[in-house]
């Protein structure tokens, strides 16, 4: 079993705190790797490195800036596989999936090397009588990215990517989960000719996230993970006086309308109800058909598809259609929630709880699940479940389940399935919540938009990706120049007179 190591100041370091984590293969259900917790002092040591680094690196030129992305780029592309599997080891995914997971966070970096054009100011010429006007786009300083186990390479890089094309040094804190990813990535930056200390991944726990929200040389920071700690990191960051993201959990609903393509509805929620295992913040979690009819149809088309799915681990080649949850707790809370809706009342029409597959009876498995007849007084319809397990509420009419979905209280992604185009604009335009689909499963927008929840599932005011990132890591400089007009006589300046 190896340990990890942190990277700082261009080099994997030991870590001196005595404290480790284990990381699981979670298809085995055995320990891997350690994975090393930093100590506050070495957080600090860490930050204050970067504090050292950055202003040379903000005094680079974005061009150049740039062209470090675009080698990036190059190397991601080159070590593709490797990191896919790095990542499904960890996390369990299938590789395709963790191609996809690496190939999103790369369309932020290629996005990030129009740094030139997305750091240009503006300019406002004879404001005044000999005075213009010009506002400047300007680097933080130290900033930090705190991100989750779900997608340990497209999280980081959408956080990273930005900050260092607009001249911050960054801080990455990764879930101590799956903390391979994040190292390789700083050691592909370096080897991207990134200089040394820009870059720094600390690997920790509480300790480690509290260090960067209490430290005054951090200037903003970004959070992707569970609702209650999203909360927390945003209260305790912003008392602190720094600018502060985070995005917490979701709840999506899927919504069915009678004239949908029925075949197409189904594939969809297959698809988005359980790839990854359900461990995805876009997941759709509840399908809410409209009419009796459309449930039993939609039921009917969802049930063999669902049976079909081939469950195991990432090894088992590209017929796996999802892997494991990533953890023995992750396994039992999930389990814990699908005993829960028996327990209240909806109707189980598949059950993944007995799942066991030869060869890996102490990987993290859950089977494939189906609710039907859920009531949004039950658990299992309130939380984020974070597994492989779809709920279906049937609606009476359009606006009940229109209800349902503004009613929640997360808004991260919602969608909604039908050939009826005033339908569909009508949806788009009412919904409270971030992203919308339309006869699109997991609207997750490129990376030229912008990604973000409303309601519990985001804080703050500019979201991930997108012209908000190149906002979120700089803040504006507005200048008023004013340079009388005079000829030198005489050794001296006679300004001509001005209105």
């Amino acid at each position: 079993m190896k340990d990890l190591t942190h990277f700082v100041n261009g080099q994997h370091v030991a870590g001196g705190s005595g404290r480790f984590a284990d990381v699981y293969n979670p298809a085995l259900g055995e320990v891997q790797s350690r994975v090393p917790l930093a100590s506050k002092a070495e957080v600090d040591a860490a930050i204050a490195a970067a504090a050292e680094a950055q202003p040379k690196w903000a005094a680079t030129n974005p061009q150049r800036r740039a062209r470090v992305l675009m080698e990036f780029v190059r190397l991601l592309n080159r070590d593709m596989q490797n990191l896919a599997e790095a990542l499904s080891a960890e996390h369990g995914k299938t590789v395709p999936d963790a191609k996809g997971d690496v190939q999103r966070g790369l369309e932020v970096i290629e996005f990030c090397i129009g740094a030139p054009h997305l750091l240009k100011g503006e300019f406002s010429d004879s404001a005044g009588p000999g005075i213009d006007m010009y506002s400047m786009r300007q680097p933080l300083g130290v900033v930090a990215g705190i991100t989750p186990f779900n997608f340990p390479a497209m999280i980081p890089m959408w956080k990273l990517g930005p900050a260092l094309a607009c001249g911050n040094a960054f801080i990455l804190k990764p879930s101590e989960r799956a903390p391979t990813v994040p190292l390789m990535l700083a050691a592909l930056l370096q080897e991207a000719g990134l200089p040394d200390g820009v870059l720094q991944v600390v690997n920790g726990d509480k300790e480690a996230v509290d260090a960067i929200l209490d430290n005054p040389e951090i200037q903003a920071i970004g959070f992707v993970g569970s609702t209650p700690i999203a909360q927390y990191i945003y209260g305790r960051g912003c008392s602190n006086g720094k600018r502060v993201q985070c995005f917490g959990g979701a709840k999506n609903h899927m919504i069915v309308m009678p004239d949908a393509d029925m075949d197409q509805a189904a594939d969809a929620l297959v698809g988005a109800g359980y790839g990854a295992a359900g461990e995805r913040c876009m997941a759709i979690s509840v399908a809410v058909p409209v009419g009796e009819e459309t449930a039993d149809r939609l039921i009917e088309k969802l049930l063999p598809r669902i049976e079909k799915l081939k469950v195991g681990p990432y090894t088992a080649g590209p017929d796996v259609d999802y892997g494991p949850v990533v953890t023995a707790e992750a396994k039992a809370r999930v389990l814990g929630l699908i005993d829960k809706g028996v327990a209240e009342g909806a109707e189980l029409v598949l059950d993944g709880r007995n799942f066991s597959l030869q060869g890996y009876e102490k990987g993290f498995f859950v089977g494939p699940t189906l609710f039907d007849r859920v009531t949004t007084d039950m658990e299992i319809y309130r939380t984020e479940i974070f597994g492989p397990v779809l709920s279906t509420v049937r609606a009476k009419t359009y606006e009940e389940a229109l209800g349902y979905a503004m009613d929640h209280e997360y808004g991260n992604g919602t969608a909604i399935f039908t050939r009826d185009g005033d339908t569909a604009r009508d949806f788009a335009s009412r919904i409270n919540i971030g992203m919308v689909g339309i006869n699109v499963p997991i609207p997750v927008p490129l990376a030229y938009h912008t990604f973000g929840g409303w309601k519990k599932s985001g804080f703050g005011d500019l979201n991930q990706h997108g012209p908000d990132a190149f906002r979120f890591y700089t803040r504006t400089k507005t200048v008023t120049s004013r340079w009388p007009s005079g000829m030198k006589e005489g050794g001296e300046f006679h300004f001509k007179q001005m209105d």
